[in-house]
C-alpha cells in the first residue's frame, strides 16, 4: 500500500454523501473526505446538487492526518485559482490601531446620539415643570 502524497491529484469514487461533504474512495482501501467548502467555488447549500453516489471525481489531497484524508474537488480543477490574501489596509493595522479607531468611532456615535437627544428636548425643560 503506497502512501498518499499531499498535493497529488487522483481519481476516486463517491461512496457517501453527508450534510457536510462527501466521502471518496481513493483506492488502496482508503477513503477521504471532501468538505462541502471544497466541492465548488460557488456556495454549496446541498452536496446532492453537485455529487451522486458512485460518481467518479478528480480530487486533490489536502491533508493526511492520523489516517484521515482531506480532499478537494475544486482545487483538482486545472483552472482553479486560489483566492489571493487580502491586502486591505484594515488587515495591516495593528491591534492597537484598530482599537483606537473603534474607540474614536464609538465616541463620535455617542456624541451624535447625545446631540440628537438634546435637540429633541428643545431646552424647554421636562414635562413635569409645566405642572408645578
Amino acid at each position: 500500500m503506497s502512501s498518499i502524497e499531499l498535493g497529488s491529484i487522483i481519481e476516486g469514487r463517491v461512496t457517501g454523501i453527508t450534510r457536510f461533504g462527501a466521502f471518496v474512495d481513493i483506492g488502496e482501501g482508503r477513503t477521504g473526505l471532501v468538505h462541502i467548502s471544497e466541492i465548488d467555488d460557488a456556495f454549496v447549500n446541498d452536496v446532492n446538487d453537485y455529487l451522486k453516489l458512485n460518481d467518479i471525481v478528480r480530487v486533490k489531497v489536502l491533508a493526511v492526518d492520523n489516517g484521515k484524508i482531506g480532499l478537494s474537488i475544486k482545487q483538482a480543477d486545472p483552472n482553479y485559482q486560489a483566492p489571493r490574501p487580502r491586502r486591505d489596509r484594515v488587515y495591516q493595522q495593528s491591534f492597537e490601531d484598530k482599537l483606537n479607531k473603534f474607540l474614536k468611532d464609538s465616541d463620535e456615535r455617542h456624541q451624535d446620539l447625545k446631540r440628537n437627544q438634546d435637540s429633541k428636548r428643545g431646552g424647554r425643560g421636562t414635562r413635569l415643570s409645566r405642572f408645578v
